[in-house]
């Protein structure tokens, strides 16, 4: 495996929260309340699944809270910062603010926790304000300890993906569910903390549908494949889809497999900083469009990746902005022939100046196995 970052995590949290301070007058606030347990992991550490994090413009202001189950969880993970501890997190942290506006991730709260806060800065006098995308925003730019583990989590889905062929486990005979539960393994022993997502194998029609869930289907000679899977590291997600065809191939697969994969070669090839998301999205689209197979090409381009399997940035036909450097994306065109099978091929890549980044470096040439 790569060789993971030493950087202390207390001051790459504390710098992450700093850059979220430095933003906080975009939205007119003097204080942040984050409740999104993704954002919470990402500004703090603290990974347990009750909390809420307070960011203020002095740093002095900054808090965490959670409940009594993860009184040393927070200690050990967040340190630098003063732990309140109650079950009602965001209540509790509100409380403690006596100045306003306060930013709320309005998008992550349920009407009834928005209730809850509206009445209790109300009865304290303060005001709400909406805080946007803020934190998703940050994340959605990469430092290079994310970077570092998304590579790792990559090479071990690479690790795990060639033993899975290299052990004779893709071939005729097995069911979908097998082979997924075998690649699933593989990653564990390959060092994975987690499963990325359910793991897809798709075997011949079933590989036209773009989100299949692996069955009791048995692969047969001459089916295409479809293998979409991924790995956790620390949190980090990787994400990889592959198509085989079995022992023997027939020219309308190699066809729109060859397609699919200059398409995903141009798609690579644009991701540039700046570069608009919709621009990337339509240099592999076109190409698929214009052999006619537009209408059998039925979602975006990619999606951020991260601490989530799927976040900021988008690549879409309708995907809004630009790419930032330091994206980490996937970049998976697919064309879908119902009832008969589908490709697909991804990859995930940091966008770097010059040319991006392949953290997936599994072969993409036509295989048959």
């Amino acid at each position: 495996m790569t060789e993971r970052s030493v950087t202390d995590p207390t001051d790459t949290h504390r710098r992450r929260r700093d850059r979220l301070r430095a933003r906080l007058a975009e939205v007119g606030a003097d204080h942040m309340l984050v409740s999104d347990l993704v954002n919470v992991r990402y500004l703090s550490g603290f990974t347990g699944s009750n909390a809420a994090l307070v960011v203020g413009s002095d740093a002095g202001d900054d808090a965490i809270a959670t409940d009594g189950r993860y009184i040393t969880q927070v200690a050990d993970q967040a340190p630098d910062l003063e732990a309140v501890i109650d079950r009602a997190c965001a209540p509790a942290l509100l409380s403690r603010v006596s100045t306003s506006p306060i930013a709320v991730e309005e998008h992550a709260l349920t009407v009834t926790a928005w209730r809850t806060l509206t009445d209790l800065s109300g009865e304290r006098g303060t005001r709400l304000v909406a805080s946007g995308r803020l934190v998703e925003d940050l994340r959605s730019v990469k430092d290079e300890d994310e970077i570092a583990l998304l590579r790792e989590a990559c090479l071990i889905g690479d690790t795990a993906l060639a033993a899975l062929v290299e052990d004779g486990v893709l071939v005729p005979g097995r069911t979908e569910r097998e082979v997924a539960r075998a690649l699933e393994f593989g990653m564990y022993a390959a060092g994975a903390d987690d499963i990325a997502f359910e793991t897809i194998v798709a075997t011949g029609a079933n590989s036209a549908i773009p989100h299949h869930r692996p069955t009791d289907a048995v692969l047969s000679s001459g089916d295409l494949v479809k293998i979409d899977f991924g790995s956790v590291v620390g949190g980090y997600h990787s994400d990889m889809t592959r198509t085989f065809v079995l022992e023997r191939a027939a020219d309308w697969q190699h066809e729109i497999y060859e397609l699919v994969a200059t398409a995903q070669r141009a798609g690579r090839e644009a991701l540039a900083p700046d570069v608009e998301a919709a621009a990337v999205d339509a240099a592999a689209r076109s190409l698929i469009a214009d052999a006619g197979y537009g209408d059998n090409y039925v979602h975006g381009l990619g999606h951020g990746v991260g601490l989530q399997i799927h976040e900021a940035p988008s690549i879409g036909a309708t995907a809004p902005g630009t790419l930032p450097c330091g994206a980490a994306v996937t970049v998976e065109p697919g064309v879908y022939l119902p009832g008969r099978g589908g490709v697909r091929i991804e990859d995930t890549l940091v966008v770097r100046e010059g040319d991006a980044e392949l953290l997936t470096t599994t072969d993409r040439t036509f295989r048959i196995v």
